[in-house]
């Protein structure tokens, strides 16, 4: 084994026992002219009303939305 081999091998290990893992996670690259134009071709035929409606139902459920806090705690 190279020793670029061996030092990745040892910093997996490392990581894996303070319980971690590696994942490799493969993404389209946005900087492609070709990936770009399928972007918008989907963002184009996006129904504005429908994702309005998920908008809405989003800011509804978020736990980020709080609703506003009593009396009690608005001193603090």
């Amino acid at each position: 084994m190279t020793a670029a081999a061996e030092r990745m091998r040892a910093m997996r290990e490392r990581k894996r026992a303070r319980g971690l893992r590696e994942v490799r996670i493969l993404v389209p690259d946005s900087r492609s002219a070709s990936v770009r134009e399928r972007v918008a071709a989907q963002v184009a035929g996006l129904n504005q009303r429908r994702e309005e409606e998920a908008l809405l139902w989003i800011e509804a459920v978020s736990e980020f939305d709080a609703p506003d806090l009593p009396e009690s705690h608005e001193a603090r």
